[in-house]
C-alpha cells in the first residue's frame, strides 16, 4: 500500500510565501496528516475557521513535555534544558492562568501608547546611525535587530550600558547560538538580585514588587519570566521588520501607498502581518478526542496549525489598503501573543521612520540573492542589503 501521508517541509522557496507545498497541503482539506522529520505523524490544520476552533479548546495542549507533543523541526540540546525560553507559550492552565494574569498588565494598550515616545526616540537613534554610517548597509544588523531588543530592554529596566550585551546575544541566538540563550539567562538572573537590592524603573522592577516580595514569584520563576518576554518580544519583531522592508520595496505599488499616507501604516503593517506570518506553526497535542474538519483527532495525537497558510486563505496578494484583520500572526485562544501591542507599535514606528528618512530605500541585491535562515519555524533573513 502506498503510504499517501505528505512530508511537512518548512524551506520556503520565496521568503514571502508559506513553505513549499503549502497549496497542495491546503487542497488535501483543512485538517489532514504529515509526516514530521522524526516519521512520526501529526494533523496539520489549514482551515482559518478550523484553526480558530481548535487554538481557543480547552482540549488542546501547549506543553513540550507531552509525549505526542509535534515539533516541526530538531530541537537543539540547549532549548530543552529548561522551561526558561516557555514560561508562558508551553504551559497550560492553571499555570499559564497564573503567569499571564502576571504579565498583561504591562503590555495593555494604554501602557504601550505610553511607551512610544521612547519607542520613536529608539528608532530615530538608529536611523541617525545607519545614515551617518552611509550605504551601502545591513537593514537586519542596523536597525531591525538593535530596535526591538533596545525596546525590551527599556520596557524590561535593563541597563542602557548593557544594551550592546543584549544586542549581541539577539544575534546570536537568531543565528542558533545555542551558549546565548545560557548567557542571557544568568544575566537576567543576576540583573533580578541587583534589583532586588538596588530597585530602579522597569517591568522587572515592578515584578520584584509586586510578586517576588510577596512570594507569589521565586527568584528562578522571575528570570524565566523576563527571558520569555525578551525573546517573544524580540525575534518575530525583527524579522518583521526585516521582511516587512523586503517586501514593499520589492511592491513599489505597495510601498507607494505606505508612504503617501501615515494614516495608512496601521493597516499596512496588519497586512504585512498577515501576510508573511513569521511563524510558521503553532503546535499542540490533544489531551482529549477531537472532532474537527470531519477527522477525530484522537487524545495524544500531535496537531500543527499552519499559521502561515491558514493567513493566506482569503487572498494571496499584498494589499495595504484593505488589511485582513482576523489572521492568525499572533496566535489565537488563551496563548495569543502577550506582546502584540508592542509589536504593533514597533513596526509602525518602525516602517513611518524608515520609509520617510530614506525615500530612496532599495535592496542592494536581487531579492532571490538576500541571505535566508535555513529552514525553520520562524520565517527570516541572516542581513539585509540596501543601500540609498
Amino acid at each position: 500500500m502506498t503510504d499517501t501521508i505528505p512530508n511537512l517541509t518548512l524551506t520556503r522557496n520565496c521568503p514571502f510565501d508559506p513553505p513549499d507545498g503549502g497549496a497542495e497541503l491546503r487542497e488535501r482539506g483543512p485538517v489532514a496528516r504529515v509526516r514530521l522529520f522524526d516519521c512520526r505523524t501529526a494533523w496539520l490544520v489549514t482551515g482559518h475557521a478550523e484553526a480558530r476552533v481548535l487554538l481557543a479548546d480547552p482540549r488542546v495542549s501547549s506543553d513540550r513535555g507531552n509525549p505526542g507533543y509535534p515539533m516541526p523541526v530538531p530541537t537543539p540540546t540547549h532549548a530543552r534544558v529548561t522551561n526558561m525560553d516557555a514560561t508562558l507559550v508551553a504551559n497550560d492552565p492553571p499555570r499559564h492562568t497564573g503567569l499571564r494574569r502576571i504579565a498583561i498588565p504591562s503590555f495593555t494598550v494604554r501602557k504601550i501608547a505610553a511607551l512610544r515616545p521612547k519607542i520613536e526616540r529608539i528608532v530615530t537613534e538608529q536611523l541617525d546611525a545607519m545614515i551617518a554610517a552611509g550605504a551601502p548597509a545591513d537593514l537586519l544588523a542596523s536597525f531591525a535587530l538593535p530596535v526591538p531588543s533596545m525596546v525590551i530592554c527599556e520596557l524590561l529596566g535593563v541597563p542602557y550600558e548593557d544594551h550592546e550585551f543584549f544586542e549581541e546575544q539577539s544575534r546570536r541566538r537568531l543565528e542558533a547560538d545555542g551558549e546565548a540563550i545560557q548567557k542571557l539567562v544568568r544575566y537576567l538572573h543576576d540583573l533580578v538580585q541587583k534589583k532586588i537590592d538596588k530597585p530602579g524603573d522597569g517591568l522587572l522592577d515592578d515584578l520584584i514588587a509586586e510578586q517576588l516580595t510577596e512570594g507569589k514569584l521565586d527568584h528562578d520563576e522571575l528570570t524565566s519570566l523576563a527571558l520569555a518576554m525578551l525573546i517573544a518580544g524580540h525575534d518575530t519583531t525583527a524579522h518583521m521588520i526585516s521582511l516587512g522592508t523586503m517586501l514593499l520595496l520589492s511592491k513599489p505599488d505597495q510601498l507607494a501607498k505606505v508612504r503617501a499616507d501615515e494614516a495608512a501604516i496601521p493597516g499596512a503593517v496588519e497586512e504585512l502581518l498577515r501576510y508573511l506570518t513569521i511563524a510558521t506553526l503553532l503546535p499542540r497535542t490533544a489531551t482529549e478526542d477531537i472532532e474537527l474538519g470531519g477527522h477525530t483527532i484522537k487524545a495524544g495525537d500531535g496537531v500543527l496549525v499552519a499559521s502561515s497558510i491558514v493567513n493566506r486563505e482569503q487572498s494571496d496578494e499584498l494589499d495595504v489598503d484593505n488589511p485582513m484583520r482576523q489572521h492568525l500572526a499572533f496566535g489565537f485562544g488563551i496563548h495569543q501573543c502577550l506582546g502584540q501591542n508592542l509589536a504593533r507599535a514597533e513596526l509602525e514606528i518602525a516602517f513611518k521612520h524608515l520609509f520617510h528618512r530614506i525615500p530612496t530605500l532599495r535592496l542592494a541585491v536581487p531579492v532571490d540573492e538576500v541571505p535566508r535562515q535555513p529552514a525553520a519555524a520562524l520565517s527570516g533573513v541572516t542581513a539585509l542589503p540596501v543601500t540609498w
